[in-house]
């Protein structure tokens, strides 16, 4: 099992998050649809060549941004991060996924 955290404005959290939701994240036992969502500021500058969603090339800018968390088993993975990479505005979305050990997955 993986968590997927992934920075979002508030413009694009519904859609990325019902993404991620088709594409199979968010199930946990016998729930689905599980997110956590905490408000922050991100930050960024765009170089030359890039094609900002926000702000302007060269000039620093600072967004309020979504960080947005959900479950995605090995099977939904690969499926859910292009599902995100797709809804997502940003030319280049900022995410990682991180590997979660359970108690389900040691040896007692």
């Amino acid at each position: 099992m993986y968590v997927l955290v992934c920075y979002v404005p508030e413009t694009h959290l519904q859609c990325v998050k019902e993404a991620l939701f088709s594409a199979g994240a968010g199930i946990l036992g016998g729930y689905e649809q599980c997110s956590w969502q905490t408000l922050g500021t991100g930050q960024f500058m765009p170089c030359k060549g890039s094609s900002p969603f926000i702000g302007e090339v060269g000039a620093l800018e600072q967004v309020e941004e979504w960080r947005l968390e959900l479950v995605v088993d090995e099977e939904h993975v690969a499926s859910a991060v292009q599902a995100m990479l797709e809804a997502h505005p940003y030319e280049v979305p900022a995410y990682h996924l991180i590997p979660v050990m359970t108690i389900d997955g040691l040896s007692m």
